[in-house]
């Protein structure tokens, strides 16, 4: 697994008529982790979103390669290559979690009944695969979002708080599911209020300073 060089040349972003950052530019190369950092209001899930190709910029451009994210070139490219996954969780409650990760799956990448419950295992929910997730704690339902990091083959990783309401058995493990991501190639991008000064060659976009 190996990641196209990610470019991000002159964002800028704005919502309700107030610039919430300008000027944005760095670029990620295969194996690495960014964790993008601000005070509240500071648009990090915006420019999340706008790396995920879900929210247009005011300004600037993302290339993925030598392709513009946001141009027929580069747009299925890079849908096919990153994987978003939110502040929310995402699951329908009336759903069990084998339900819903069959369901957001297929929208890309299908996979087998046995790797969803290999993948929920590994999440910590082994005999909840078919629990309603409107009966699961806030916890576990972020877990069943997060359980797709284990079961799609999306090189680039985009998560908006992936460490919200996980015990600290889940952060350890989340935390060297990560690593271990991004030392077969792949590449992180992630906002968290959670500390990751000990991870080893994370880089850090502070919003608060270009604002």
């Amino acid at each position: 697994m190996k990641t196209l060089p990610i470019t991000l040349h002159q964002l800028a972003c704005e919502r309700d008529q107030r610039e919430l950052f300008d000027g944005v530019s760095l670029q990620l190369q295969s194996g690495e982790v960014l964790q993008v950092a601000g005070p509240n209001g500071s648009g990090k899930t915006s420019l999340l979103r706008i790396l995920a190709g879900l929210l247009p910029p005011v300004a600037g451009d993302i290339r993925y390669g030598d392709d513009s994210i946001f141009q027929a070139a580069g747009r299925d490219r890079w849908r096919q290559d990153r994987l978003f996954i939110g502040h929310a969780p995402a699951v329908k409650g009336a759903l069990s979690a084998e339900e819903n990760l069959a369901w957001l799956c297929a929208l890309s990448q299908p996979v087998s009944t046995a790797a969803i419950w290999q993948a929920l295992e590994q999440v910590g929910l082994r005999g909840f695969e078919d629990v309603p997730c409107h009966h699961l704690s806030a916890g576990q339902q972020r877990r069943v979002a997060l359980a797709r990091l284990y079961l799609q083959a999306h090189p680039v990783w985009i998560l908006d708080e992936p460490f919200t309401a996980i015990d600290r058995a889940g952060v350890a493990a989340l935390e060297q599911h990560l690593l271990a991501h991004a030392a077969r190639g792949g590449t992180v991008v992630l906002t968290t209020h959670h500390s990751l000064d000990h991870l080893p060659g994370l880089r850090t976009l502070d919003l608060g300073q270009v604002a």
